[in-house]
């Protein structure tokens, strides 16, 4: 009883909402607040400073927090090798991945991961590559997969597979009849590009200072949060937009897009795991394996 009620208290005090636990739970919000109570008068102090709607943690109550992480990760970890000791697989694995790759990489190698060791749970969360830091940096998932590398000494990179970032436009567009642009012509063409925080977006500013040119020197027409949304803008614009080539390899196929080379520019780059520094289990090493050894083409 006295674990469930930790797990109750640890997702409320990572959510800071009674009714966002409950929902995460499965119980009912009373319940939540229940088993909270009981922890309080177990421990004869008080976790949540309550303030109509709003909570916050007490400091016994980061206190707590800080022992409950430390106690599920053992739990975690203590549960893979034990069953890894006779050979099976077995534990849940918290991966985070940056949108490009959720959407273009991991759907094709997490099913036959799931094949292949059916006993592993896979939580699956997805966001820009610096909510995905965040995340790691508070231990709310164990393997990050990523298309930047920040500058956090805390965080280990291990490169994961080779991508190219090109611009891209509806088969009809005049650019894309053309072929071929220069960067002054570049800077004329209405273009959609990722939010800020992006790690395509930061891949694309490092590459375009190589040829001295800003972000503020292009025509930025939209912003948004997915390639998704910014492919089916294409198609319905004149505007062009920098995506990776695993992003548009059905629009290519079928002749919707068509990839414009731009003179000087080429935009390579590494997709990363990242781990926390010195942390290392047998789930996330499992994972990252397969995934290096998978044929993604």
């Amino acid at each position: 009883m006295l674990d469930f009620r930790l797990k109750v208290f640890h997702t409320v005090a990572k959510r800071l909402n009674f009714t966002r636990a409950a929902r995460e739970l499965y119980i009912s919000q009373p319940a939540v607040t229940k088993h909270v109570k009981a922890l309080e008068q177990e421990y004869g102090i008080q976790l949540f400073e309550r303030n109509g709607t709003k909570i916050q943690l007490t400091y016994a109550g980061e206190l707590l927090l800080q022992s409950t992480e430390k106690i599920f990760e053992i739990y975690r970890k203590l549960e893979t090798d034990l069953h890894a000791l006779s050979g099976e697989q077995v534990g849940k694995l918290r991966i985070g991945a940056s949108t490009t790759i959720a959407n273009y990489i991991l759907p094709k190698v997490l099913p036959a991961f799931r094949e292949k060791y059916s006993d592993v749970d896979i939580e699956l969360l997805v966001g820009n590559t610096e909510w995905i830091e965040k995340l790691l940096e508070n231990k709310d998932i164990d393997l990050g997969v990523t298309e930047g590398v920040s500058k956090s000494p805390g965080l280990k990179y291990t490169p994961f597979i080779r991508d190219e970032i090109v611009l891209t436009g509806s088969a009809d567009h005049p650019a894309a009849l053309k072929g071929t642009i220069d960067t002054e012509e570049l800077k004329q063409q209405p273009l959609l590009i990722r939010e800020f925080g992006s790690g395509t977006l930061d891949v694309i500013t490092h590459a375009l200072q190589a040829l001295h040119i800003k972000i503020s020197d292009l025509h930025i027409a939209l912003q948004l949060t997915s390639s998704e949304g910014i492919k089916l803008y294409l198609q319905h614009s004149g505007c062009l937009a920098f995506l990776s080539v695993y992003t548009i390899q059905s629009e290519l196929q079928n002749n919707s897009c068509s990839i414009i080379d731009v003179e000087g520019l080429e935009i390579e780059r590494l997709f990363y795991f990242v781990r926390l520094q010195g942390h290392a289990d047998i789930l996330t090493g499992l994972f990252m394996d397969f995934a290096l050894r998978y044929n993604y083409r």
